[in-house]
């Protein structure tokens, strides 16, 4: 089966990079951005092009959501597997005469960080079964964890990932905000971060929450919020009502 990417931003370039791992290398790479494509053809050797689109078995879509539906007008071979890789979007955002599918990494994605592929969760969705065997089979070439999973699912995924994620490292960038403004080095906080999250392979998240808001400790509370301003005061008292409501305090 040959495959070809589309794309060449974070999610593009570690799908390439793992099929290349694992001795079924892409194509052809496929984007506008000739530099990002070209940095990404010369490290893992795949031929690119921003102009000529090969035909291919299936073709992964790792553009981000807003673009999905016009690229996925590019595409013309009938009788090919085009699966975007998004987790918020439906299957029939694809508009194409060819066989729709779905091939979402439940990832963060960085070209900088290396990642352990073969931990990811792949969520497949596909129009018949047989699409959706060669997805898994595909992802199974990358992943130990291929699932299938319906759209009304995977934007549950989706979200939680949103939240165990995205917002969790907001509140690590707003969190070296404050140490900055301090110049307290924000390494002495990194044992403290790894622990919290190698606590919650073991123990339950409600059940590891520590801090002044979980023992409704008032004085804490107060000072914490005279030393904050603006933003960063707006989420210390959301995130603090939030724990309290969890714990009806």
């Amino acid at each position: 089966m040959q495959t070809v990417i589309i794309g060449s931003g974070n999610v593009a370039y570690h799908l390439a990079k793992a099929l290349v791992e694992n001795k079924i290398p892409p194509a052809q790479i496929f984007g506008r951005n000739e530099k990002e494509l070209k940095a990404i053809s010369q490290e893992l050797n795949i031929p690119y092009s921003t102009k000529n689109l090969v035909d291919s078995d299936i073709y992964l879509i790792c553009v981000s959501d807003h673009a999905v539906e016009d690229v996925s007008e590019l595409i013309a071979k009938k009788d090919s597997v085009v699966a975007h890789t998004s987790g918020s979007l439906p299957i029939d955002i694809l508009k194409g005469d060819y066989r729709k599918a779905v091939f979402y990494p439940l990832q963060t994605f960085s070209k900088l960080k290396k990642i352990e592929y073969s931990k990811i969760p792949f969520f497949i969705e596909a129009e018949n079964e047989e699409d959706r065997k060669v997805l898994f089979e595909l992802a199974s070439a990358i992943s130990e964890n291929v699932m299938e999973s319906t759209y009304e699912k995977r934007k549950y995924i989706h979200l939680t990932a949103v939240f165990a994620c995205n917002f969790v490292n907001h509140l690590f960038s707003r969190a070296k905000e404050i140490s900055d403004s301090q110049e307290i080095p924000f390494d002495y906080f990194l044992p403290l971060i790894d622990e919290t999250v190698r606590k919650i392979h073991e123990i339950e998240p409600k059940s590891a929450q520590t801090g002044p808001a979980v023992r409704n400790d008032r004085r804490i509370l107060e000072l914490h919020e005279k030393l904050l301003k603006d933003e960063s005061l707006a989420i210390y008292k959301t995130m603090n009502h939030s724990i309290q409501k969890m714990y009806e305090l």
